[in-house]
């Protein structure tokens, strides 16, 4: 009879303890991401303003002009606001020349899942942006809130580009 009280009894202490240890552990409260990448080359963060460098026009100056036109956008490097998402918040920076976005970039949370889920699903959300000359990208299966909080951000930088 004491053997079975006592190993109850250890039993119970044991659950316990490993029941206060996991309650006590919790993952970081980080949803921080990493900075913007800089688009402008110019060693701080992407600037929401558009930048001030000359753009060189082409020999065919006529041409480029009449496609810088159609889009609308104008040359610079431009920040969309940071679209947060249960697992952080994700901030797109795009740069324009000649009218068209020839650079993409988002900073994006790298805890836990999103470490692994977020690298790729922004590489090929990136891709689409640079295709699409728009916000309008297809979401990334498996990463549909980066997908909806990329193109969110995106379209704010857009709206700021005058797109």
């Amino acid at each position: 009879m004491r053997r079975s009280t006592a190993a109850a009894v250890g039993t119970l202490t044991g659950a316990a303890l490993i029941v206060g240890v996991r309650l006590s552990v919790s993952a970081p409260d980080v949803t921080a991401a990493p900075p913007a990448v800089d688009l402008a080359g110019k060693g701080g963060a992407a600037d929401s303003s558009p930048s001030k460098k000359p753009t060189k026009k082409p020999a065919d100056s006529e041409e480029s002009e009449d496609e810088a036109g159609d889009s609308g956008l104008q040359d610079g490097t431009f920040r969309g606001a940071g679209a947060k998402n249960p697992y952080g918040t994700i901030q797109v920076s795009i740069k324009v020349t000649g009218g068209k976005i020839v650079a993409a970039d988002a900073s994006y949370p790298t805890t836990n899942d999103s470490a692994t889920i977020n690298p790729p699903a922004v590489a090929k959300l990136k891709e689409a942006t640079l295709e699409a000359q728009s916000a309008d990208v297809d979401a990334v299966s498996g990463a549909t809130f980066t997908s909806e909080s990329y193109v969110k951000s995106l379209q704010a930088a857009l709206d700021q580009a005058g797109g």
